[in-house]
């Protein structure tokens, strides 16, 4: 992979490593637990397009981890066994973001923050990435 590929690919899964460390410090403070979920599905997002990136790759300005998972299988068709994970973070982007009744509870965003780390962790090893930190920096 080329070095600048290769260097924006991990800038990428640092971002959405940023993510997940945003969900822990939401279950943490038993707060903001709606954001939360945003953030897992934004973590599984900035993960599958850093993928694409590191392939060189281009991909569409969407949310819609569904259409980003067809594009990722295209290019390694291990990325299908992602489908049912990222069909279950994908509404977290724009369907309750703006729902005002949706008020998750920490069980909830625990399962989601599960998906995001699988998804994060399988685009990091299958990019060839350095994998990204555990919290924020």
């Amino acid at each position: 992979m080329k070095k600048k590929l290769a260097d924006l690919a991990c800038a990428w899964h640092r971002k959405a490593a940023s993510d997940l460390a945003a969900v822990e410090a939401c279950l943490e403070a038993g707060r903001g637990l709606d954001a939360a979920c945003f953030h897992c599905q934004q973590a599984a997002e900035k993960a599958l397009k850093a993928f694409l990136i590191s392939r060189d790759k281009e991909f569409p300005r969407t949310h819609d981890l569904r259409r980003l998972i067809v594009l990722c299988a295209k290019v390694e068709p291990k990325f299908k066994s992602l489908e049912a994970v990222v069909k279950r973070l994908n509404p977290y982007a724009v369907d309750f973001r703006y729902e005002p009744n949706f008020w998750p509870d920490a069980k909830l965003v625990t399962e989601l923050l599960g998906d995001a780390r699988t998804v994060v962790d399988f685009s990091a090893k299958i990019s060839e990435t350095k994998s990204p930190p555990a919290k924020s920096e």
